[in-house]
């Protein structure tokens, strides 16, 4: 699914919700976790799924969002008198909260990074089951910027080249070159209000097409570059050698070749015909002058 910005967002369901089956409550697991663990993209609309069908029409569905301090409750829906009543925290969700009691998942509407935390669903039918969501959500990650930091010396271009790749940081943000699709280098870190730079140094490269790539778990975002462009690795190379690294294509390589050795023959012939012409001059004017010293005796 295309995300804003450019941005291609990737699979961020980590874990399936299921039921256990040797359970009957119906409790949710998912291996080596605590609680299912959710990561969206902040601007979304997100779900959370129990996986659950079926619920009774008569049960009692709580939610509720894990602050620092307490539990608030943030969703409370129950039938009275025949009648299905539901009442959604209105001062921290407003009116981003819809709840199906068919299954007691949650959608949540334009989530942000202050939405994050743990989701407790509470289903009372005579009996209380629970179950517990740790949703995570991040913001786009930026787009990299890719920079050349050296000053080319002032006779010319030098035969290596030094860039940095350099983008905003944020939670669990990634920074990484691609030589064509082979990762070779890669930096994250913890402090998130630190820029992120990342450089790169080549001397003659076997390929021309580098890519920078920022990625968090929900988004990533790439600036590609021909190195060529920012650098010039011809400088201090004999001319054979940069004929060879200027072909990027065997036919077009053997063309050249073919060129240079038919325009070195030309000139060789031109050379060979213009000595023959000078030494025939050259022969006839001194047999004009012999002839014209004995006419004179």
């Amino acid at each position: 699914m295309q995300g804003r910005g450019g941005a291609i967002q990737r699979d961020n369901r980590l874990a399936e919700v299921r039921r256990c089956p040797e359970s009957g409550e119906g409790q949710l697991f998912t291996a080596g976790e605590e609680a299912v663990r959710l990561q969206e993209l902040e601007g979304n609309t997100v779900t959370i799924h129990t996986g659950l069908t079926g619920v009774q029409s008569d049960a009692h569905i709580l939610w509720f969002y894990r602050s620092e301090k307490a539990d608030i409750k943030i969703v409370n829906s129950l039938e009275f008198e025949g009648k299905t009543k539901t009442d959604y925290n209105r001062d921290r969700f407003r009116d981003r909260l819809q709840l199906d009691r068919s299954s007691g998942s949650l959608t949540i509407r334009n989530i942000s990074r202050e939405d994050s935390g743990v989701y407790k669903l509470q289903i009372i039918t005579g009996t209380s089951s629970d179950w517990s969501f740790r949703v995570k959500v991040y913001a786009l990650v930026s787009k990299p910027v890719i920079r050349n930091p050296t000053t080319r010396p002032s006779g010319g271009s030098s035969q290596s080249c030094s860039l940095q790749c350099s983008v905003e940081n944020g939670e669990d943000v990634t920074l990484s070159w691609y030589e064509e699709k082979e990762r070779i280098s890669s930096i994250s870190r913890s402090d998130s209000s630190e820029r992120l730079h990342l450089p790169l140094n080549r001397t003659f490269p076997n390929s021309y097409t580098y890519t920078c790539e920022s990625a968090n778990p929900v988004s990533y975002q790439i600036t590609q570059l021909n190195i060529a462009e920012l650098c010039d690795f011809n400088s201090g190379r004999s001319s054979s050698v940069v004929l060879f690294t200027s072909c990027r294509s065997s036919v077009h390589c053997c063309g050249s070749v073919e060129f240079v050795v038919r325009l070195g023959l030309s000139a060789m012939l031109v050379l060979a015909i213009l000595g023959i012409l000078l030494y025939h001059f050259s022969f006839r004017t001194a047999s004009n002058g012999g002839l014209d010293r004995k006419s004179h005796h």
